[in-house]
């Protein structure tokens, strides 16, 4: 059996579909190539009949990202499937992925069709997506519901009708690892032509046992793990892909197995996904968490200094984060910081490292040293005013507990006229808002806004995560600053400004 794992990636398929993600065509290409970088597999770039947006964005996909197969998600009806095909035939290496329900529970409930039926679709479509690729794969949806015998001879009847890869999707997260390892074995005991297909997993994460299931398949015969980074995804998410790889190549004594993944990207994909979704990275968070290599226990300290594996069963380098951190500070050049980036696995064209470096010097005229945080969130910051409608040029702001909250306020508007106004508010950060929405004047309402310290000291970048909300689209917003208050407002123009850009692309 081969000893290679794929690592299929459904960030941008699954992973946006968490509640409250939403990301923008180029935010998808990005992430898209960084997980070309990374050196996964397969890329499930999106699911095309469900909007004219995910349809355009696996075109783009398709035809930009060359190295990985491409994969485009559908149901088993012939339009989407269609739809599925046009989007992604462009790629080097395209995939059609068909899923279907066949527990009980969702053909009672959902679909209202029997057994026979959904062997027949699955069957048609099947063959129907084999006319235009020779890379197929199905789901049976929910298989971890569904009775084995069904389970057994559905696949049998796609592997028949032209299907490459299988997966067994635990859909709703409610498998244990060893009943779910069970399930695998006995699909390459019990389907006669299992040996014509890949057999995947695709597990959820509501009982926390999506990465525990995920490595009980491929103990038992699995060879495509479907992941995203950082586990995000449906209600409690997904297997965290960074989790799986590390587990394999940790933990090469009892897999005896290898993957594609250039672990030395993990951390830069995680930081990256995490900024352009919206979605926090908790401390504790295995791998790439702010907790996962910091010891505050004496003992732990003591191990670590004389040898770091007593405590640590992963290098940090491994994974992309440096064992220690080199402190920047007003004084360093900009050869300094260029090999400082590099070191961390940044490559910046000259445009964009000049204006990063002057986004630095800032900085360390505001903090007495720079460090790697403060560096990571001073990039995402770029990242972040790429696609400005309106630019925040200047922002003042008053507030006591004995007098009313004002803020001033200047953007510089699509035509590069200097647009100016104040408004009042319960605080600080309603004023400023109050005043952009009087410049920019497209409502909207605010949904969410959080507030947390890149790192330690009084002087810590502040960074706030805010989700407004307009003609019932969520759009997420991101800023950092040492001022909290400037901090909030970059995070208010940034959501405005993916909302305009939005606007401005459909018309």
């Amino acid at each position: 059996m081969n000893n290679k794992v794929n690592i299929f990636d459904t960030t941008l398929r699954d992973g946006e579909q968490a509640a409250g993600g939403s990301l923008n065509l180029q935010e998808k290409l990005d992430i898209a190539r960084q997980l070309e970088k990374l050196g996964v597999d397969i890329i499930e770039a999106g699911f095309p009949a469900s909007s004219p947006g995910d349809f355009e964005a696996v075109k783009l996909i398709a035809r930009e990202v060359r190295q990985p197969v491409i994969c485009a998600l559908t149901r088993a009806h012939p339009k989407d499937v269609e739809s599925a095909w046009a989007a992604v035939k462009g790629a080097e290496r395209p995939r059609i992925h068909i899923f279907l329900s066949t527990s009980d529970i969702h053909l009672i409930h959902q679909l209202k069709k029997n057994r026979d039926e959904i062997l027949a679709m699955a069957r048609e479509m099947v063959a129907k997506a084999k006319k235009y690729t020779s890379d197929i794969e199905f789901s049976p949806m929910d298989a971890s519901r569904t009775r084995p015998q069904y389970l057994y001879q559905i696949l049998e009847e796609v592997i028949t009708a032209g299907a490459t890869t299988v997966n067994i999707p635990d859909t709703v997260g409610y498998a244990i690892p060893e009943e779910f390892g069970r399930l695998i074995a006995g699909i390459f005991k019990n389907v006669p032509n299992i040996d014509k297909a890949v057999v995947s997993a695709h597990c959820h994460n509501d009982l926390g046992l999506a990465v525990a299931n995920s490595l009980a398949a491929v103990k038992n015969g699995a060879r495509q793990v479907e992941c995203t980074i950082n586990g995000i995804g449906e209600r409690a998410g997904n297997a965290s892909m960074e989790e799986i790889v590390m587990a394999i190549a940790t933990r090469k004594d009892l897999f005896n197995l290898t993957t594609g993944v250039d672990t030395r990207q993990i951390y830069k994909t995680s930081r990256m996904v995490s900024e352009l979704t919206g979605f926090p990275v908790q401390p504790n968070k295995a791998i790439v968490g702010a907790n996962a290599f910091r010891h505050e226990s004496g003992i732990h300290q003591d191990g670590v200094i004389k040898m770091p594996i007593t405590y640590e069963i992963i290098d940090p380098r491994s994974v992309g984060i440096p064992s220690s951190k080199l402190v920047l500070g007003k004084l360093s050049g900009r050869h300094a910081f260029k090999e400082h980036l590099a070191e961390q696995g940044y490559s910046l064209n000259e445009e964009d490292l000049n204006r990063a470096f002057a986004a630095f010097k800032e900085l360390a005229d505001k903090k007495k040293s720079v460090t790697d945080r403060d560096i990571e969130s001073l990039l995402a910051e770029e990242r972040r005013t790429v696609t400005e409608v309106y630019h925040l040029d200047r922002i003042q702001a008053t507030c006591g507990d004995c007098g009313m909250a004002t803020a001033a306020v200047r953007l510089i508007d699509p035509k590069g006229k200097a647009c100016e106004d104040a408004a009042l508010g319960t605080g600080p950060v309603d004023a400023v808002y109050k005043a952009i929405n009087r410049i920019v004047g497209v409502p909207n309402s605010l949904t969410e806004f959080s507030v947390k310290s890149v790192t330690e000291g009084i002087d810590a970048i502040g960074e706030v995560l805010i989700r407004i909300e307009a003609d019932g689209v969520s759009y997420t917003g991101r800023g950092a600053d040492t001022d909290i208050i400037v901090s909030s407002a970059k995070a208010y123009m940034n959501a405005l400004n993916r909302m305009l850009s939005s606007r401005l692309r459909t018309g």
